[in-house]
């Protein structure tokens, strides 16, 4: 007769198995048809990530369905060193991301960032070159610059921004302090007696759509921006995902019980006569 706990944690597997198998058909799906710069980089930990959690699962389900405690025992383990490193990756994302930054633009509704205000780490692992490469390369693909004003005014006589992302604010449009004229959403002109202040991303802004500012400082600093927001909303999913595994993990151990009693039963020790 099944418990409840084993019940549960085969359960629970049976559907990490199934998202671990749908992560290694995306992987596959990637390499066969191809795709963005962006898309590529997904391929590799979207297939050791999905081989992972099938063998983990298979585990779960062998141990906890077919009582086979020495596949549980495994299982146990490596979700105890999964509590230990979501546990890490928890400290370590409010470690990275605790910094306030953002100057907010006066009534322009958007904040411009500067690199130097996030934490070392977060400068060293985006902002060296290899890595903004790719960055540069998946803004471009994602189309993030495009229809980021629209006409105002009675007659459509001026453009406003639409609500701006960390990201479109400082990578679409040049700094607000270099005094720039807006013409439409990516299309600026430069003052005749030229930019308001000396600064290296005002002489990096480009018209071309290609070019814009993903090169300036002030991109880099919007896309620090929004890894940091991104990074305090998984911090919270991190905690919750880190409850249900310990509670798995507790369930695991009483499976263990369960089937240790169960094989007891099924095979009680001859008396001496």
């Amino acid at each position: 007769m099944f418990r409840i706990s084993n019940t549960v944690v085969g359960a629970l597997n049976i559907l990490s198995l199934l998202l671990g198998v749908a992560a290694v058909a995306s992987s596959a799906y990637i390499h066969i048809r191809g795709g963005s710069d962006c898309q590529k980089v997904l391929q590799v930990p979207l297939l050791v990530g999905g081989i992972f959690v099938v063998l983990v699962s298979t585990l779960g389900i062998v141990g906890s369905l077919y009582r086979v405690n020495t596949a549980l025992y495994a299982y146990l383990f490596v979700t105890f060193a999964l509590i230990v490193g979501l546990a890490f990756f928890t400290v370590f994302t409010l470690f990275v991301t605790n910094r306030k930054v953002g100057q907010q633009v006066s009534g322009k509704g958007y904040g411009e960032y500067r690199v130097a205000d996030f934490s070392h780490w977060l400068q060293r692992y985006v902002v060296n070159n290899k890595n903004w490469d790719e960055v540069k390369s998946c803004l471009m693909d994602a189309h993030v610059c495009q229809n980021l004003a629209i006409n105002g005014g009675r007659n459509n006589d001026f453009l406003i921004f639409k609500h701006l992302t960390t990201t479109q604010a400082g990578c679409c449009k040049p700094p607000a302090y270099c005094g720039f004229i807006m013409k439409n959403g990516t299309f600026w002109e430069v003052p005749k007696e030229g930019p308001a202040v000396n600064n290296s991303d005002c002489s990096t802004w480009n018209n071309r759509e290609d070019k814009l500012c993903y090169d300036c400082n002030s991109c880099k600093g919007g896309v620090l921006a929004n890894i940091r927001n991104q990074w305090r909303r998984l911090t919270v999913f991190n905690a919750c995902v880190l409850l249900v595994v310990t509670a798995i993990y507790a369930l695991g151990c009483y499976a263990i019980k369960n089937n240790r009693f169960d094989s007891q039963c099924n095979h009680p020790k001859t008396p001496f006569p």
